[in-house]
């Protein structure tokens, strides 16, 4: 891990020079993002934190500025142990990042960062309402300004997206829109994070990633045994570290050198890697149209809810003797089969006449007895599904809790922001999920309670808390508070329950994570143990959109993170007029697919499914409607410029791209 150093010196405040870039946040996330625009991009950049300590962790001595600062001197010197001052050094000539203080983004504070004349202004703030707010005022301020807001509202964001665009178009006039940088992209950490997420807690390790309807498969695989060669599926995107089967490893990073995870492999370095683990491109396949989650227990009151297994077993056991007594009176009595169930449902219900004739036999009688005893069990029976109907309905609206038997489940702890965007895509995957939470006002447990998806309301450092989870019988522990010392006590306690079970945990602080994960593979080497960051995760999609592009996911590698993006080949000297085989960069990026769209039918964002309609089954949106991306490109296809491509890219890989463009358009 990045080792520590002192804090930056205090940045001298002069006026900000055109064409920078300006980041306004008040988390790691804002941190992160300046350093990735700063250190992979080589942008000049201005950071904009509140004054004072962290309100949401007052233990902390550090203020944001000296936190960041902090930051930004851990990565410099990273960068010159990995010789980061060669020929190669993107930020040569660059500043370092400029530090500002202020409570809000107002008009002055604004204009002092110099957003009058920045190419691209970031919001990363927690609150969405504060974000709202500055974009209003920047857009004033700049319409030519590129903004990407932080917003956890999706449909807000949406109609956000379109009311600033318009209001660009509106100041500009008679300006064509493909001559100004002037765009609104509206993310979300959470949603950016939560594929990734979810996806520690499944077998295998599989990542997702979609484009223009269709689903490419990232599969985690095993190194191969002696003698056998690892399968590359289409292509292998990367190779883990040579530390990830052993269990003092830690997770590789951008400062593991020749150990680490090596991205965008060439088939050679492949070849002579034994004993590493692999992520390739196992498969693609059609996305159908967006769909609800699933609900764990179906819609509306199904049996299943409103009356207990109990219950419906006795009612089965009734139904099964009150056939038996029907089949016995036919057999006996030589009576038809209707008229002997008849009979047979009088005597349940003691509505028949008593069998007391001369004409009436033995069996007769003793048939009668049998359904007179059926019917005193049906009495309790009909009472007691009266009860658990009534108790059902009332219980409707509240909690569901576990259920009696539950296993192979995912244990989520954690109902904020990530948290219910980690539970909706484990939802989409069908994966059972139990759901612990201490606040009953979080922001998750409406929609909880609309899956109807167990959930244990209480204090997961308790004890009972867990084991109400049913943690024992649990695949996986996703611990995604906002609170590192939580997590961590809560995997700790859970691995003393299940020694084997699988562990992914939310933490902020590398260093941290490093040490706990590191600890946790050398005291459970049988179990998986992976730490994840939402802001590392998510940091790379906003530095793209910063560049006026977006990204279809990241996919993380170990702690590392490979990027999934269209590129247009016209303006990329790297990729124009080469071949695909040509054109291939081992560790920096790859041509995986051709759009074959004519640009005027193009998709302006492969990452959306388009919406399907139903009175047109050929329409974008249909299912079975056929793609144009081509995947089993020819090695020797040449690129040319009116062509779109989907890459597999590392952050300075595609950082490479970008100012490949940029300069050539310049030119």
């Amino acid at each position: 891990m990045l080792g520590s150093v002192s804090t930056l010196p205090q940045q001298p405040q002069h006026p900000a020079s055109s064409g920078h870039m300006v980041v306004c946040g008040d988390d790691t996330l804002a941190r992160r993002l300046a350093v990735e625009l700063r250190y992979v991009y080589g942008e000049r950049v201005t950071l904009l934190v509140p004054p004072g300590r962290d309100t949401r962790r007052p233990e902390l001595p550090l203020t944001q500025r000296a936190r960041a600062g902090a930051l930004f001197g851990r990565m410099s010197a990273a960068m010159s142990r990995n010789g980061g001052g060669g020929d190669g050094d993107t930020n040569a000539g660059v500043e370092a990042v400029r530090i500002m203080e202020a409570h809000e983004p107002s008009d002055d504070v604004l204009e002092e960062a110099g957003v009058d004349r920045a190419a691209a202004l970031a919001l990363v703030y927690d609150d969405d309402e504060l974000n709202i707010r500055a974009a209003l005022t920047a857009r004033r301020l700049n319409p030519r300004l590129r903004l990407v807001i932080r917003l956890y509202n999706r449909k807000l964001g949406q109609h956000l997206e379109a009311l600033l665009d318009q209001a660009a178009a509106v100041s500009l006039p008679g300006l064509d829109p493909a001559a100004t940088d002037a765009s609104t992209t509206v993310l979300s950490d959470a949603d950016t994070a939560a594929p990734a997420l979810a996806a520690t807690a499944l077998t295998g390790s599989s990542k997702v990633i979609q484009a223009e309807g269709l689903l490419l498969r990232a599969v985690e695989r095993t190194p191969p045994r002696p003698g056998e060669l690892a399968d590359p599926g289409l292509c292998t995107l990367a190779l883990l570290s040579s530390t990830s089967q052993d269990p003092a490893g830690a997770e590789g990073s951008d400062s593991s050198g020749d150990e680490g995870p090596q991205l965008l492999p060439d088939r050679a370095t492949v070849n002579a890697a034994t004993g590493r683990g692999t992520i390739v491109l196992e498969a693609i396949s059609q996305a159908g149209p967006d769909r609800a989650p699933a609900r764990m227990g179906g819609r509306g009151a199904p049996l299943g809810t409103v009356f207990s297994r109990r219950l419906r077993w006795s009612a089965l056991g009734v139904a099964a003797a009150v056939v038996a007594l029907a089949v016995a009176s036919v057999i006996t009595t030589g009576d038809s089969p209707v008229h002997a169930a008849y009979l047979t449902m009088l005597d349940l219900l003691a509505m028949g006449d008593p069998a007391v004739e001369d004409t009436d036999t033995d069996s007769r009688q003793i048939i009668q007895l049998l359904s007179g005893m059926a019917g005193l069990l049906l009495l309790p029976l009909l009472v007691a599904a009266v009860l658990e109907a009534f108790g059902s309905l009332r219980n409707a609206s509240s909690l569901r809790r576990p259920p009696r038997g539950l296993s192979g489940h995912v244990v989520l702890l954690g109902l904020g922001k990530i948290g219910t965007r980690v539970l909706i895509r484990l939802r989409e995957l069908d994966i059972p999920v139990v759901v612990v939470e201490e606040d009953p006002e979080a922001r998750g447990i409406p929609l909880a309670r609309s899956l109807h998806v167990p959930t244990v309301l209480g204090d997961v450092t308790q004890e009972g808390v867990l084991e109400a989870a049913k943690i024992r019988r649990a695949r996986a522990l996703l611990a995604l508070t906002s609170i590192d010392t939580t997590n961590l006590e809560a995997a700790l306690y859970a691995r003393s329950l299940k020694p084997d079970l699988r562990v992914a945990l939310r933490l902020y602080d590398d260093e941290f994570a490093t040490a706990v994960y590191r600890t946790l593979r050398t005291a459970h080497p049988g179990a998986l143990t992976r730490s994840r960051s939402v802001s590392h995760l998510a940091a790379p999609s906003f530095a793209v959109a910063m560049m006026g592009r977006q990204i279809l996911g990241a996919v993380p590698v170990e702690r590392k993170v490979m990027l999934f993006a269209a590129l247009e080949v016209s303006g990329h000297p790297q990729l124009e007029g080469r071949t695909v085989d040509q054109a291939f960069r081992a560790g920096a990026w790859r041509v995986l697919a051709l759009d074959a769209t004519p640009p005027a039918d193009r998709l302006p964002d492969l990452a959306a499914v388009p919406p399907y309609d139903p009175l047109d089954p050929a329409g974008p949106g249909a299912p079975d409607r056929p793609s144009g991306l081509v995947w089993d490109l020819h090695p020797g296809y040449v690129l040319r410029p009116e062509d779109r491509v989907v890459i597999a890219a590392t952050r300075r890989g595609l950082a490479e791209l970008l100012r490949g463009q940029r300069s050539g358009a310049r030119r």
